[in-house]
């Protein structure tokens, strides 16, 4: 029986695995492969994880935006979580957290990237464009930016952002 020969060692590098971070199921799998032929046993053992509570989806996309969130939005996040084959159900009460918090951080990023507020539209666009791309929304960045516009007229950068 393969499960025998295979079982405690393939077990304990999945326990050492797991023991450093959370993984997510796929995550886990992907590196266990390389270890075992037989994809029965490897779900089979992914499956004995899972009962055990060892592995667990919730607990890695929890960890997973812990990590992330100071330096990314809400998108990015999700979107990064969606790579791992998470659930939308896993996904759902995580990103109305994500949500809550998301201007903060935003502010926090942008505190920690700029000096001060865009001189015109060409630092407004980049300041724009550079938060855009680490995942945070279109209403949180034209908020922040707003306010950062000091003797400048948020109008003046207000553009239409397809989203």
């Amino acid at each position: 029986m393969a499960w025998a020969g295979n079982a405690p060692s393939l077990k304990a590098r999945a326990i050492n695995l797991l023991s450093r971070r959370e993984h997510s199921r796929s995550e886990l799998r992907r590196k266990l492969a390389n270890h075992c032929d037989d994809d029965a046993v490897l779900d089979a053992l992914l499956d004995e994880l899972e009962r055990g509570n060892w592995l667990s989806q919730e607990r890695f996309a929890e960890s997973f935006a812990h990590r992330r969130a100071a330096r990314h939005g809400t998108r990015r996040i999700l979107q990064e979580l969606r790579q791992h084959n998470l659930s939308e159900e896993t996904l759902a009460g995580l990103a109305q957290e994500l949500n809550a918090t998301e201007y903060d951080r935003a502010r926090e990023v942008w505190a920690r990237r700029f000096s001060g507020p865009p001189e015109d539209s060409k630092a407004y666009a980049r300041q724009y464009r550079y938060m855009a791309t680490r995942g945070f929304s279109s209403d949180c960045l034209r908020r922040i930016l707003a306010e950062q516009g000091g003797s400048a007229s948020s109008s003046t950068y207000q553009r239409d952002d397809p989203e």
